[in-house]
């Protein structure tokens, strides 16, 4: 039977940190836009900051659907879905209002220090932090979820992004159709991208 919580309570944030995958879906508001649904994973690069609050970096890829639904204006609906793959079957959700901070964004700096600089110092590829501002908690039983075994991390994206400079990842950002526009025409990701900032740490 499902639950819905007034917040991230220690058991669901145990939860969540532990782990390994999640998913974020987001919509434009058109209603003919295109639904988008991706998988996000990188150990270490999604934090419970709060009872109601959580952020994740957000990394180059093909795409910036994320980006550009919650810059939209009125917009910004997001969903985050974890489920166990192992042990009790479980899956949570956050619904809320995400919020994009941009690299030059004063609040970047001291919101990419709160990460685990394992995760997250000399990472190559970093384009965002997306913050989430929880507005609906709730868990299910997953019973349909199969059991599967976690291995390791996947090391092709770090390796990919980190060989890269900063002018390389820019121009790789340029040359991509939908990191700048979304497919369906909204403002994604500001290019060219500013200054990656120091963190003091």
């Amino acid at each position: 039977m499902g639950k819905t919580y007034e917040r991230i309570d220690g058991r669901l944030r145990a939860f969540i940190e532990a782990q390994p995958l999640f998913f974020t879906a987001t919509a434009p508001l058109a209603g003919d836009g295109h639904v988008n649904l991706s998988p996000k994973g990188r150990r270490g690069t999604l934090l419970v900051l709060d009872e109601l609050t959580l952020a994740y970096v957000d990394f180059g890829g093909s795409g910036a659907e994320t980006l550009a639904h919650l810059r939209e204006p009125g917009n910004g609906r997001i969903t985050l879905m974890w489920t166990a793959f192992s042990g009790p079957p479980t899956v949570v959700r956050v619904h809320g209002r995400g919020e994009v901070v941009l690299r030059d964004d004063p609040r970047f700096p001291g919101l990419f220090a709160r990460f685990p600089a394992e995760a997250v110092d000399g990472q190559g590829g970093v384009r965002a932090i997306v913050l989430v501002h929880a507005r609906r908690v709730s868990d299910a039983c997953g019973y349909a979820v199969p059991l599967m075994d976690y291995q390791e991390e996947r090391h092709l994206h770090a390796d990919y992004f980190n060989r890269k400079s900063e002018e390389e990842f820019d121009a790789y950002c340029a040359r991509k159709e939908h990191i700048a526009t979304s497919l369906d025409g909204l403002p994604a990701l500001p290019l060219p991208l500013p200054p990656l900032p120091r963190t003091g740490r």
